[in-house]
């Protein structure tokens, strides 16, 4: 109750103290039923399909002044029974998703330091997850750099599990060491182009021997290119990949994509593209050699298929991926549309044994319904149809239906706001 007094005198300071800063707060809720038979991976006989209902949840609040903009955003996620009704703690409990504070030096220059969501271009390298419950953000530092349409940000982060008296060695899960990026991105009449330069570090750890602990990294740069004009649509992601893997293999891998976007009415749009990720011969690297392209820190859901059978948390170091697709959106109103995707995926690199490149057909189906302006609903369904070249990616030959279908309603009302 003390903390709560505190922040609310805290919050008319600020309010009456600065005439020219704006205070806004904001919400979110994101309940989500999911019906999982084949999602991620092929269904295994005598299993039962998964059913449940996520939630995130989410406080925000944003405040900016003259020379400042500063920003916090607290979240619980969650699976509707994880706990029981008389709980006294939470499973996962509130976290951070995002508290940064951004140092504006001059209308062009400012400094943004915390931690914060990175997104760039189509979310290809950087991208939030949005679509995950948790989300990703960073623990990082930001230059960033604004003229006209010219854009620069230059980042850094350095990543450790806790504050220690000796040693740098990373033991925290599913993390990069560090990273250091540069990005540009340029606007011209009917034509966009950004550069960006990644490199990461991975932690490596010898668990016979800690000296030979130490930081490997790759290196990723590429570009992402659009032209727009009238009706028509041209996005194209060309990125190359080098240097080492965490496993110390030599890293030679790229990224190649283009996709044509057609508007054929204001009420329906047409997508054709397809998308190149090298992988390794057998679906592993040999003789100190890694082909595979990782998408690193993307929205990889976005990409490849609703269903998450490619990189997202699988699919590292394989086989690589060509995916052809075609998609269209028709909307029926102003309140409703709906989006359909056909896929077809195959291997990029040699399958084991010789077999078949050819992996799959998906069909992914979704239906939005704005009920009112705080208010959205969402419904999927995927269907996907593997080959035998999918089975043996995935060591399943059961031959069962592979589908999933989901039903998502997103609240998001603003609490609070003033105007300077």
């Amino acid at each position: 109750m003390k903390l709560i007094k505190i922040s609310i005198l805290t919050f008319f300071i600020l309010f009456f103290t600065n005439i020219h800063a704006q205070l806004k707060i904001d919400a979110e809720v994101r309940p989500r039923f999911e019906y999982r038979h084949g999602f991620k991976t092929l269904f295994p006989d005598d299993a039962d399909p998964a059913a449940f209902v996520s939630q995130r949840t989410r406080l925000n609040a944003g405040y900016t002044m003259e020379k400042l903009n500063f920003y916090v955003s607290m979240q619980d996620v969650r699976v509707w029974g994880d706990v029981p009704q008389l709980n006294t703690t939470d499973k996962n409990g509130f976290s951070v998703h995002q508290a940064w504070g951004e140092i504006l030096f001059n209308p062009d220059i400012s400094l943004k330091l915390g931690r914060q969501e990175i997104m760039y271009d189509d979310h290809r390298i950087f991208g939030n997850v949005g679509w995950a419950q948790q989300a990703r953000s960073h623990d990082a530092a930001l230059i960033k750099y604004t003229k006209e349409s010219f854009k620069f940000d230059l980042g850094f982060a350095f990543n450790q599990n806790e504050e220690a008296l000796t040693g740098t060695t990373l033991t925290t899960p599913n993390t990069y060491k560090s990273i250091q990026y540069v990005w540009l991105h340029k606007d011209w009449k009917n034509f966009s182009g950004s550069f960006l330069f990644l490199n990461n570090g991975l932690q490596f750890t010898d668990t016979t021997n800690p000296d030979n602990d130490e930081t490997r990294y790759s290196q990723t740069t590429g570009a992402h290119l659009k032209y727009k004009k009238e009706k028509l649509d041209l996005i194209s992601n060309l990125f190359y990949q080098f240097g080492s893997d965490v496993n110390n293999n030599d890293l030679s891998a790229y990224l190649l994509s283009l996709e044509t976007n057609y508007k054929i009415s204001e009420q329906w749009k047409a997508t054709l593209g397809g998308e190149l990720q090298s992988g390794n011969d057998n679906g592993a690297p040999a003789n100190g050699n890694n082909d595979a392209f990782t998408p690193f820190y993307g929205t990889n859901h976005k990409f490849n298929g609703l269903m998450d059978y490619f990189y997202v948390g699988n699919h590292v170091g394989n086989v690589g991926l060509i995916d052809l697709y075609i998609k269209t959106n028709i909307k029926f109103n102003p309140k409703s549309s709906l989006n359909i995707a056909a896929h077809n995926f195959m291997a990029a690199a040699d399958m084991p044994g010789d077999n078949s490149k050819q992996l799959g057909t998906e069909i992914d189906l979704v239906y939005s319904y704005n009920l009112q302006k705080d208010i959205n609903m969402k419904a999927g369904y995927s269907h996907l149809f593997a080959s035998d070249g999918m089975e043996i990616l995935k060591n399943n030959s059961d031959g069962n239906t592979n589908n999933w279908g989901w039903i998502m309603v997103t609240i998001k009302p603003t609490l609070f706001t003033t105007n300077p």
